[in-house]
């Protein structure tokens, strides 16, 4: 296979999470001569595989094969990649079976390493991620096996390929805050405490705010509303509570004591409670390090452009491969069309991804 067509056999896998489609036990039987340890709990499959070309540095390839499932209204069938006008069309083109391709297949090509390779696979990103890389990541530490850097194969471009890196992501706090009033008849307001207008006093102040200023890396925190509901659905009953719904996309800058801080400066005069519940932290990996310079050098030896370092977007696995000490940075095609009807990405894309790759490990 070459990697068009081994991308195509991908996106014909229909795994939709948790499913993997039969791709990890494809993977251990396509790339002969590596180790290959299955981590699997409950309906997940995960998938380590590794080769030691010698004493060095390791460098593993991490993705997910899972997709979100395709909906209705394609033009073609979401699990036939179909080739029309230079754009390869089907569920996962972007996110992230192009990805999977160009570095599975640049790795089953590689003759010599300085080091050791690997690749970290899942079938449980798109969905809660419990029992996915968090469990691989458990057992490459019981086995002394965790790698020193790490390329998670995300689709990362904006406008064109090659033009942005993640080198770190934010982290997703998310806050609900319910207000205690009291009920009553809405003639007479006086007899009753309505937190819909408790709120409206200092909605203005929160909705929106930046809580810190950002840096070179990452875009200020800020406090989004999602959500607010109180009362019946009816005119003449003041509510007895409200709810509100927020999330803060964090930087480095804002934990959640800060955020309890913000909340209690604007909410003290009411009857509130707050619950946070951090999903994800953030981290940057220093542009100093060798995967970054690495990966920079390897995208302007092959496309000529100079990329940019991001942390912009949602999350990715990176967050969980980041705390246990391993420098990571994500790297892929365009995502114009991730998680969309007809998600397509370019031929041209996906070899040149490919030989991003292969131009990283040679000089990693």
């Amino acid at each position: 296979m070459n990697v068009i067509e081994l991308f195509k056999f991908l996106i014909h896998s229909k795994s939709e999470t948790p499913d993997d489609g039969e791709i990890l036990e494809f993977v251990k039987n396509y790339l002969e001569g590596f180790t290959a340890i299955r981590v699997d709990k409950n309906e997940v499959k995960n998938l380590f595989i590794y080769k030691k070309f010698s004493e060095g540095r390791h460098l593993c390839f991490a993705g997910h094969v899972d997709v979100v499932p395709a909906g209705s209204g394609w033009d073609t069938d979401p699990y036939t990649a179909v080739e029309k006008e230079g754009y390869i069309y089907g569920r996962g083109a972007q996110d992230m079976k192009s990805g999977l391709a160009a570095f599975i297949q640049a790795v089953k090509e590689t003759e010599k390493f300085d080091g050791t390779l690997s690749l970290l696979l899942t079938s449980d990103e798109e969905g809660p991620a419990k029992y996915g890389t968090l469990e691989v990541l458990k057992y490459l530490e019981e086995h002394s096996l965790m790698p020193d850097s790490c390329v998670v194969a995300e689709p990362t471009c904006e406008q064109i390929f090659g033009d942005a890196i993640k080198v770190g992501r934010r982290g997703s706090i998310n806050g609900l805050i319910k207000i205690k009033g009291k009920q009553g008849h809405a003639a007479y307001p006086e007899k009753s405490v309505n937190p819909i207008h408790q709120i409206a006093k200092v909605l203005d102040k929160v909705a929106g705010i930046d809580l810190d200023e950002g840096d070179e890396y990452f875009s200020p925190s800020k406090f989004v509303v999602t959500d607010i509901r109180a009362g019946m659905q009816v005119t003449n009953v003041t509510p007895n509570s409200l709810e509100m719904m927020f999330n803060v996309r964090n930087s480095t800058k804002t934990t959640t004591k800060e955020i309890e801080d913000f909340v209690h400066k604007y909410f003290k005069e009411t009857d509130y409670t707050l619950e946070l519940d951090q999903s994800a932290y953030p981290f940057v990996t220093d542009s100093d390090t060798k995967i970054v310079k690495d990966i920079d050098s390897a995208i302007k030896q092959i496309t000529g452009i100079q990329t940019k370092y991001s942390t912009a977007g949602g999350t990715s696995d990176a967050r969980f491969i980041a705390p246990c000490g391993v420098d990571v940075i994500e790297f892929g095609v365009k995502n114009d069309t991730i998680h969309s009807i007809n998600e397509r990405t370019t031929k041209d894309e996906v070899e040149n991804l490919y030989r991003v790759f292969k131009k990283l490990i040679e000089i990693h």
